[in-house]
């Protein structure tokens, strides 16, 4: 037996999280999963942890409800894809009869400074401000 009890231990690292998987022994002799979850602190500097024990009498139960939580999940998601690939269905067929995929395509009318008509008395752009005076010469 190691230190606090621990007969068994394993990590599993995440992006941003860690959980540690940890079968213990108490000094009465039972034996319990605890998992702990430690991520990173808003600021950075801390840890936050949080932990569950899970009694052997009790996983039984506890991994029976896991393993149902975990066929809802893989059931609803495949029900929102296959939601989501029907309303792409829908949307690809309403665009499609319209023509040019239905999509309305906007583009900004650039104009070529070449192709304008130059006035011979309008000043020249040269990148300054360009003042003229309102009072009147004397």
């Amino acid at each position: 037996m190691g230190i606090r009890g621990e007969l068994y231990t394993t990590q599993v690292t995440l992006a941003n999280r860690s959980y540690f998987f940890n079968v213990k022994e108490n000094r009465t002799g039972d034996v319990f999963l605890q998992i702990v979850e430690s991520k990173n602190g808003k600021e950075g500097t801390e840890r936050d942890r949080h932990q569950i024990a899970v009694f052997e009498e009790d996983m039984q139960k506890f991994f029976g409800g896991l393993d149902d939580s975990l066929k809802f999940i893989q059931k609803n998601k495949k029900e929102r894809d296959k939601l989501r690939a029907e309303r792409k269905a829908a949307k690809d067929a309403k665009y499609s009869s319209e023509g040019l995929s239905g999509k309305k395509i906007y583009k900004k009318k650039v104009e070529d400074p070449d192709a304008r008509p130059v006035d011979p008395n309008a000043p020249k752009k040269t990148g300054r401000i360009h003042v003229v005076s309102k009072r009147s010469k004397n």
